[in-house]
Formats: C-alpha cells, structure tokens, sequence
C-alpha cells in the first residue's frame, strides 16, 4: 500500500508541532506568540526542545516544509515589522 505524502500547510506544522492546528487555533497562537524582529523563529522561547530542533532541522534542509515554516515565521514577525515601518 503506498501512502501520498503529505503537502506541508500550517495545519500540518502545526499538528507536527503538537499544537491545536484548527484556524481559530493557529490564528490565536500566532497573535499571542508575536517575536521582535531580531529573534528567529527557531529562537523563539515558547518552542520546547523537539518543536526547535524540528523547525532549525527543517529549515537547514530547505526542503517542502521550509516554505511553510517561512510563512509562520513571517506571522509571527508581523507585528514588529509593522512597528518598525511606522518609525
């Protein structure tokens, strides 16, 4: 029986991640979970240590979960980006 893989969504990562991975769920976290732009997503002080390692190891390979892992990174940067554009 062969499987098909999975396509990465922010569902999936966030199910990978052992997070609530519903809308309203990842909608939440990322508005409660906002970095200042100096600090990388795989630094952020929320991630246990298996949710860091998984998300630096996914980015060192850059393969089909980096492009997710981007676009969650760039939610969780908004605020500061936004802030630093109004200085």
């Amino acid at each position: 029986m062969n499987t098909i893989p999975t396509i990465p969504t922010m569902s999936t990562l966030f199910l990978q991640l052992g997070l609530d991975a519903d809308d309203k769920s990842i909608a939440e976290f990322i508005g409660k979970h906002q970095l200042p732009t100096d600090v990388r997503i795989s630094e952020a002080p929320y991630w246990n240590e298996g949710q860091r390692q998984f998300i630096a190891e996914k980015l060192a390979i850059d393969g089909e979960w980096t492009t997710i892992i981007d676009q969650l990174n760039e939610s969780l940067h908004e605020d500061a980006v936004k802030r630093s554009l109004e200085e």
